[in-house]
């Protein structure tokens, strides 16, 4: 097995080389790994260049250089637990709208049927929120449209028991282009998302005249 590490350049002893610091390393094929490094004056200005990157973050800490490591670790536990409230309380508000929005609930062709437009800017807290309402739905159509970011975001749910009759899948890409998007999914869950939130208000009309057929 080779051992060396060649460079390319040939020195007489190592002495001449001087400080070097290894950059990076890794591998280019099986058995064979590539080093990185710097030697002489641009190893010593990389490790400058290091340590005066280090005192900056330090001085946002107003920390020592030997506490910056503790201090970005424990504002990450801060940050995981902080994230973990908010989904919480997302999860807290959802249920509070979704009573609310169950007294909008109509019948089309015999079937109960929920669509709204609701102020939720992402897809996963959408997805959770028409959980809630399809449990408390128990069968039926439910289509939620949102706003977020200049985009518009689509979920349709079919209960289990209408998945034969109907399909999220199909009336998501029936839809999508009506906010300038696409879209799909399963026969009970579907989602999409469009440049063109402006026409959201056309995707509940035409779900109605999707449903009456």
């Amino acid at each position: 097995m080779s051992m060396e590490l060649c460079g390319g350049t040939h020195v007489e002893r190592t002495g001449d080389i001087g400080f070097l610091k290894i950059l990076h390393e890794s591998a280019i094929a099986a058995g064979v790994r590539r080093i990185e490094a710097v030697t002489g004056k641009e190893a010593v200005a990389h490790v400058q260049k290091s340590e005066d990157e280090l005192k900056r973050a330090a001085g946002l800490f107003k920390a020592g250089l030997f506490e910056v490591y503790d201090r970005t670790d424990k504002l990450q536990k801060q940050a995981r637990e902080l994230e973990k409230e908010i989904e919480a309380l997302k999860g807290k508000l959802a249920a509070r709208d979704s009573g609310d929005l169950m007294s909008r609930v109509k019948e089309i062709a015999g079937v109960k049927v929920l669509a709204a437009e609701v102020s939720i800017a992402d897809a996963k807290t959408l997805r959770d929120f028409g959980d809630k309402l399809r449990d408390k739905l128990v069968s039926g159509v439910i289509l939620l449209g949102s706003k977020a970011d200049g985009k518009a975001l689509l979920l349709c749910m079919v209960t289990k028991d209408l998945t034969g009759k109907f399909s999220a899948g199909n009336i998501v890409k029936e839809l999508a282009p009506l906010v300038g998007g696409k879209g799909g999914g399963r026969p009970d869950m579907a989602q999409a998302g469009g440049t063109e939130p402006e026409n959201l208000s056309k995707i509940f009309v035409e779900l109605e005249k999707l449903l009456a057929k």
